[in-house]
């Protein structure tokens, strides 16, 4: 290994920039976007890191600053933010990222090959980052870390608990995509970074692809530099000013709150429990920061419903002059706040349904703030190591009142809790011992020097004198009409030098060149067979060798024959549709469990594999690292030949992962119904022609025989 580290953080979401972050402008732009950019400085600043990257989306968008368009930013001299254009040039909030997830991992893939400089690892937040890092991962042959910050299966739970309906929230959240990404994330990553136990043992237990030896609970470094403990001279600024102008007896003690506007961050059962209790009413007032608004009408709809239902609350429990909820604040003014609440005898309250770790908890303790939060989450572990406060149910009103009035009516113990906040946050939260944890463990993954991906192709390859290629699926998509197949392959002969034909298939080399023989279909370039665990080139059918080597991580064929082939409705296909990293059945949908169950039990007793279903009936297990999206992506950075310039033919679900992404896909119109979730992503055309017609009507809709035209390319 080279003695020093380059590594890549993948963090998509949201608004990412190295200066004046905007926390709360948006539900996608909180904790995490901290997170990530405090974690980033203080790697840079470690003798064994050469260079931190954080790869983000780039945003186009009037609505907010243009530097969130800039394709390249330094934040100091080791660390650099890439934001990779993908999908609409607008902002999207997260759960409407998933179709364009593949789109930015080719893009960064491509600019990894620009830049050529591969990290040794690439460290995935949330379910979309987990899932580009652990891809990129997969294809550049380095590890992959993932934190999940928030995940998918605990939230789920807690909506459904509180009666909402399962297809409105697939509908709003997206969880099922969000779920797969966090099961492929935990079974791609060699390391799990966690804040908690509790999180471990409650949320990521929750997975079928949970890995207890592959967690790590490293909990967070807070930057207290500027949350010093409070003292008279310390505490004054526009934003506590602001506070005095809503409140009619400003020198009471303060209950603080600070979230952005948001469902889960639970204010209305934080002004409940107050407007409820007399005795807290008269003790204190309460300080709402609900992130910074101009318009509330120009909020999500999400967003609106909470600050309408604050300020019916605040109406409803008449609470004017006791009530303060700014509309603007800096983030630098953010410790005053703590420390105006503090030099009042206030406290900090973090309501929330739970909180994955809770950043601003240490921030007020850092400040001398005695903390009330809830027991849902990292407030457990915070409150254990820094004894500086009570976790309260967020459900229960009277609990979180009672709690309240328990600190404010009680010096000794408030005086207890703030030193004790001030002394341990300092302790147990620092960024060098988060980072010497974290660097120690990436060691122990990161083995061997940097892979060398960019392969140089013997220049007696037809290959490398191509520069866009066709690759189509064979049964169903080439074949299916003997009109259109002619014409195809009169068409594939005429072709030019410099465009090549390839072939994607479930079948294996022996059975598709017999078949392509039969139809008189000329030999292809390119050969990804079985379900993309074989790639051969050239008309000598050469073995990419090194894709064979790749994908036998964690491959245990036979242990998941000895789980599969005696359960109801499977039943094992011919050997001619077997391989060695290909296992093949036949379901029985009446008899067999459901694709989801299928999954499940694969993860759950351990086996890292891939599930590929294809014409409702057809299942086939293959390696973790190999499929038809990773091996075409292979032959690209094989041979250079960019994502545009290769064109994907498919009908079937095993057709899918190649479809999706920065290639120009085309759906022909006989396709199964597994494909139908592909209409309306990105560069997929869904033609109405069938069968080999379909691919000379892609070809024709992309121009792809002369200049490439991309007629659904990035939109606003």
């Amino acid at each position: 290994m080279d003695k020093k580290l380059v590594i890549g953080m993948v963090n998509i979401h949201g608004l990412f920039r190295g200066y004046d972050q905007e926390l709360g402008i948006n539900p996608d732009t909180g904790g995490q976007t901290k997170y990530v950019l405090d974690l980033v400085k203080a790697l840079s600043q470690r003798e064994e890191v050469k260079a931190v990257y954080v790869y983000t989306r780039q945003i186009i968008d009037k609505k907010y600053d243009a530097s969130y368009a800039q394709l390249e930013e330094q934040i100091n001299e080791k660390a650099w933010i890439i934001r990779i254009p993908f999908g609409p040039k607008r902002y999207l909030r997260k759960e409407k990222l998933w179709p364009h997830i593949d789109s930015f991992v080719d893009q960064t893939l491509n600019y990894i090959r620009k830049s050529k400089i591969i990290p040794h690892v690439f460290h995935g937040h949330y379910a979309d980052g987990g899932y580009a890092a652990s891809q990129l991962g997969l294809l550049l042959g380095v590890p992959s870390i993932f934190t999940g910050h928030s995940l998918g299966r605990s939230k789920k739970r807690r909506l459904l608990e509180k009666g909402k309906q399962e297809e409105r929230l697939q509908e709003t959240f997206h969880f099922d995509e969000r779920i797969d990404a966090e099961e492929f994330s935990l079974d791609s990553a060699a390391c799990v970074v966690t804040s908690t136990v509790q999180e471990v043992e409650e949320q990521y237990a929750e997975y079928s692809c949970y890995h207890p030896e592959t967690m790590e609970v490293i909990p967070p470094g807070v930057d207290l530099d500027s949350f010093e403990p409070y003292d008279e001279s310390n505490t004054d600024t526009a934003l506590t000013r602001r506070f005095e102008h809503f409140l009619t007896e400003p020198d009471k003690p303060a209950i603080l709150a600070l979230a952005r506007p948001d469902d889960r961050k639970n204010f209305a059962t934080l002004i409940r429990a107050y407007g409820e209790n007399r005795e807290l009413r008269n003790k204190a007032n309460l300080i709402l920061i609900m992130g910074n608004r101009k318009d509330i009408k120009s909020f999500s709809p999400e967003q609106r419903k909470v600050l309408y239902e604050v300020l019916y609350l605040i109406d409803y429990y008449d609470l004017y002059g006791k009530v303060a909820y700014p509309k603007q604040h800096d983030g630098d003014e953010v410790p005053f706040a703590y420390r105006w609440a503090a030099s009042r005898r206030g406290i900090f309250v973090n309501p929330a349904y739970t909180e994955p770790f809770g950043l601003t908890l240490l921030e007020a303790s850092g400040s001398g703030l005695p903390i009330v939060a809830t027991n849902d989450g990292g407030p457990q572990d915070i409150i254990m190591n820094c004894k500086n406060g009570l976790l309260i149910d967020p459900f229960d009103t009277r609990d979180m009142a009672q709690k309240m009035l328990r600190l404010l009516t009680s010096p000794d113990l408030w005086q207890q809790y703030s030193r004790a906040g001030i002394e341990n946050t300092r302790i147990y939260y620092s960024w060098d011992n988060h980072v010497e944890k974290y660097l120690k463990d990436l060691g122990e993954i990161v083995v061997g020097n940097r892979p060398r991906i960019f392969n140089v192709a013997k220049r007696d390859y037809r290959l490398s004198q191509i520069d866009r290629i066709i690759i189509t699926d064979i049964d169903n998509t080439l074949t299916g009409d003997e009109n259109s197949l002619k014409e195809f392959s009169q068409l594939v002969q005429e072709m030019q030098g410099h465009i090549g034909f390839g072939i994607a298939t479930g079948r294996n080399k022996d059975s598709a060149m017999k078949l392509l023989s039969e139809l008189d279909v000329p030999e292809p370039d390119i050969m990804v067979t079985s379900v993309g665990t074989e790639i051969f080139y050239g008309k000598k059918q050469i073995t990419d060798e090194s894709w064979q080597k790749r994908i036998n991580y964690r491959w245990d064929r036979q242990g998941i024959r000895n789980l599969f082939d005696n359960v109801e409705g499977f039943y094992y296909q011919d050997e001619p549709q077997q391989s060695k990293y290909k296992i093949s059945y036949k379901l029985d949908m009446e008899r067999s469990m459901s694709i989801k169950n299928i999954k499940e039990l694969l993860w759950r007793e351990g086996f890292h594999a891939k599930v590929v279903f294809s014409l409702g009936m057809y299942l086939d297990f293959i390696p973790i690292r190999s499929g038809d999206g990773l091996a075409i992506r292979q032959l690209s950075f094989r041979w250079g030949i960019p994502w545009e310039n290769i064109l994907i033919a498919g009908d079937s679900g095993n057709d899918e992962a190649m479809l999706k992404g920065e290639t120009l896909g085309v759906v022909v119109a006989n396709h199964s119904m597994e494909l139908e979730k592909l209409r309306g992503y990105p560069r997929i055309y869904f033609s109405d022609k069938s069968h080999a017609g379909g691919i000379i009507d892609g070809i024709s809709y992309y121009n792809f025989l002369d200049t490439i035209e991309i007629p659904n390319e990035r939109i606003d």
